[in-house]
């Protein structure tokens, strides 16, 4: 790997260019949280659980079949499990600011639950009622909290076009669904999910991965499961 250029670090992945100007992630066994409990929808690494990068690629790897099943393009080459690597075309991910940083995230939600309970509990009169796969979009950006934006806004300032926004929530809806099915016939209930999206080759794709960092889960009990457990009932 030393021969590859790193070319981004983040939160779960380091991420090198590979001399056919694909590149590598390498999932990392970090995990975020806030005040030391772990929660995939945080922006802050709190430590470390051994083996988890790979079990998150296993998932993105179990994930990304259904939809590829599903005729939703992605933009995976190649992965190994044992090294914990994916080989991924190199995408424009929608969003980029002008220093080529930060990116949109597009978050599914089937239920009320989290930020978004605080932001709209004095209007939301039962937790439990559908969202019928609400789209939300966030910008990727630490310092501010990752905040919402909405869609006049992305295409007024030129972030993303109307066509591609569009597609892009279209998609969103559409894995939300699949992984939601997959969930539900292991007796899980999907509460919400994000995905992130990007231009390979002018159409819009799935980017960086699908696996427990990036939804939160809950069992028949009501409980959301950490990531080992959905890992578990999914992969085994």
């Amino acid at each position: 790997m030393s021969s590859n250029e790193k070319i981004y670090s983040g939160k779960t992945k380091d991420l090198f260019l590979l001399p056919n100007n694909n590149v590598l992630l390498v999932f990392k066994d970090d995990v975020t949280g806030e005040n030391g409990v772990i929660d995939p929808g945080a922006n802050t690494v709190i430590g470390q659980v051994e083996g988890k990068g790979r079990k998150s690629l296993a998932m993105t790897d179990y994930f990304f079949k259904r939809l590829h099943a599903a005729d939703i393009a992605t933009h995976l080459v190649d992965l190994d499990l044992e090294k914990g690597t994916m080989e991924v075309r190199r995408a424009v991910p929608l969003g980029k600011d002008l220093n080529g940083a930060g990116g949109l995230e597009f978050v599914c939600r089937t239920r009320p639950w989290g930020s978004f309970i605080r932001r709209y509990k004095q209007y939301i009169r039962n937790t439990e009622q559908k969202l019928d796969y609400l789209v939300e979009i966030t910008v990727k950006d630490d310092e501010r909290g990752d905040p919402l934006i909405n869609d006049d806004s992305i295409v007024a300032i030129g972030l993303v076009s109307t066509e591609h926004l569009a597609q892009a929530k279209d998609i969103t809806r559409r894995v939300c669904r699949i992984v939601e099915a997959d969930l539900a016939s292991k007796g899980l209930t999907l509460v919400d999910m994000k995905i992130e999206l990007g231009l390979v080759d002018g159409a819009v794709v799935v980017i960086d991965e699908i696996s427990a960092d990036a939804m939160r889960v809950m069992d028949a009990a009501g409980n959301v499961l950490e990531h080992s457990m959905v890992h578990e009932k999914l992969v085994g």
